[in-house]
């Protein structure tokens, strides 16, 4: 069996998508995340994982039958297959078993991926033996019209095929971390090692790359909406090669389409939770700002809202103070640090101290 060596091109896509990928993970580490949003973020990202994740494999679980699920509450699917619940529960166990391999910086074995593959189709035990490669050909064919998508090498091939990707996984240092797990989404599906479960396992694979190099955003982040939300893409981009069968078309295909694809996907996911993650972090530094204040403190943030300085009158119309009360007030509020005083005289004006600004 020949050496595995992946064809792909760095394009301008990849590359700028790969500086925004570090720009974002870098954002991430300094953003003051306190632990129980930060676990609240995570659980969030963890249910789409699982939910997204199966869902392209046709799961018809919703989202909250599924947090339902993974929180052991009783199910009433709407869809009455207990296949699906069967799916969602072992799709947690592998996603747990994956995050303490990162955490162990474990590396990616034949015996982890069988293991991993084993968990996701047990429906839900832990007591589970890897599960051997396929003993006989499989085809990927279309739901609606039938037609061959994609023919898988031959099982005879397959055990050296996967030596080879985890030759190759634990053996590169030269390529960019989301490259390399894009690599091995693509080969793997490529490989097709098992009768079902190959997508998971792929995926699951994916995350577990990204997690033990520190690509996991602390956790909070899903690719697999990217995917699910985009499934024509998805099934384009991994669907390469001049044939559906992988001695003609797959085994020596360039795959760069593949990786722009996921890279452009891996910078999409990490953009939203840094949205994701700040906008919550400043939601919650504003409301600690605002319980610092008084009513009328308040109040008058309506008014610097539209604009920047007020003065004594502005704050007596608003009010409905006498110019006095109000010249008062303003003085109080520059002694305690809520306004900052400029000029003097009738050109006297005031704006908010810049903590209090900030929440706007």
């Amino acid at each position: 069996m020949a050496k595995f060596e992946p064809k792909f091109s760095i394009t301008n896509t990849i590359a700028n998508n790969l500086i925004e990928i570090e720009r974002v993970k870098e954002g991430i580490k300094s953003l003051p995340i306190n632990p129980k949003l930060l676990n609240s973020l995570r659980e969030t990202a963890k249910l789409s994982t699982i939910h997204y994740s199966t869902q392209i494999e046709g799961n018809r679980l919703t989202k909250e039958e599924v947090k339902d699920l993974i929180g052991s509450k009783k199910v009433v699917s709407n869809t009455g297959r207990v296949r699906d619940e069967k799916e969602i529960k072992g799709y947690y166990v592998a996603l747990d078993y994956i995050e303490k391999l990162a955490k162990n910086k474990s590396p990616i074995t034949e015996y982890n991926i069988k293991h991993i593959h084993a968990l996701v189709v047990g429906g839900g035990s832990t007591r589970v033996k890897g599960t051997e490669y396929r003993d006989g050909q499989n085809v990927i064919t279309d739901s609606t019209t039938g037609q061959i998508v994609y023919m898988p090498p031959e099982a005879s091939d397959v055990s050296d095929l996967m030596k080879e990707l985890v030759k190759w996984i634990n053996g590169v240092n030269d390529i960019p971390i989301p490259i390399v797990a894009s690599i091995i989404h693509c080969q793997f599906v490529t490989i097709h090692p098992y009768y079902d479960g190959n997508g998971r396992t792929a995926r699951l694979l994916t995350t577990l790359a990204l997690q033990k190099n520190e690509y996991d955003l602390k956790g909070i982040y899903s690719l697999e909406e990217y995917y699910a939300k985009d499934l024509q893409g998805y099934y384009e981009a991994i669907n390469i090669g001049k044939s559906h069968n992988y001695y003609i078309g797959r085994v020596d295909a360039d795959i760069t389409k593949w990786v722009e694809y996921f890279v452009n996907g891996m910078a999409i996911a990490f953009k939203s939770v840094y949205n994701k993650a700040k906008e919550q972090e400043n939601s919650k530094d504003k409301i600690k700002v605002l319980r610092e204040l008084d009513t009328k403190q308040r109040q008058i943030l309506n008014l610097f809202e539209t604009q920047k300085y007020v003065t004594s009158k502005d704050i007596a119309d608003f009010f409905k103070f006498s110019p006095r009360s109000a010249r008062q007030l303003a003085s109080d509020w520059v002694n305690i640090g809520f306004l900052i005083s400029i000029g003097e005289g009738k050109q006297r004006k005031y704006q908010l101290n810049e903590k209090f600004e900030k929440i706007l």
